[in-house]
């Protein structure tokens, strides 16, 4: 059995990016995830311990925003090598993340970075 546990449309206020306007008043970014894990065992005992807590993997992203980045591709790299670290049972993540009306860029709605990752094929230590 495969299953995922999903966290869609998270949205954060944060000061990422090249431009030195970015780091001074900031922008709107929107996180998609979804971590594949097992719940078989939480299926059967409703115990929130047997399967990795949506709230606990939120805290985590949130918490990597909170730290600032030039690059999406950095961001969103940290972000997955800390889930990983912080959850054993995580099999793979995907991940888009998106920053709305980058500047610079013209008329963009947003650009996003997209991980598709395997704990067996991840390699990076950031």
């Amino acid at each position: 059995m495969k299953s995922w546990i999903e966290l869609e449309e998270m949205e954060f206020y944060a000061f990422h990016g090249v431009f030195e306007q970015e780091s001074l008043v900031g922008n709107k970014f929107i996180v998609n995830l979804k971590l594949q894990t097992n719940i078989a065992e939480a299926m059967l005992t409703d115990e929130v311990t047997d399967t990795v807590s949506y709230a606990d993997a939120f805290l985590v992203v949130n918490q990597e925003m909170g730290i600032r980045a030039k690059l999406l591709e950095h961001l969103t790299g940290r972000i997955v090598a800390r889930l990983f670290d912080t959850f054993p049972s995580i099999e793979g993540i995907s991940i888009k993340l998106s920053k709305v009306n980058p500047p610079g860029c013209g008329d963009i709605r947003r650009a996003s970075i997209i991980i598709d990752a395997t704990r067996q094929d991840w390699h990076y230590q950031l």
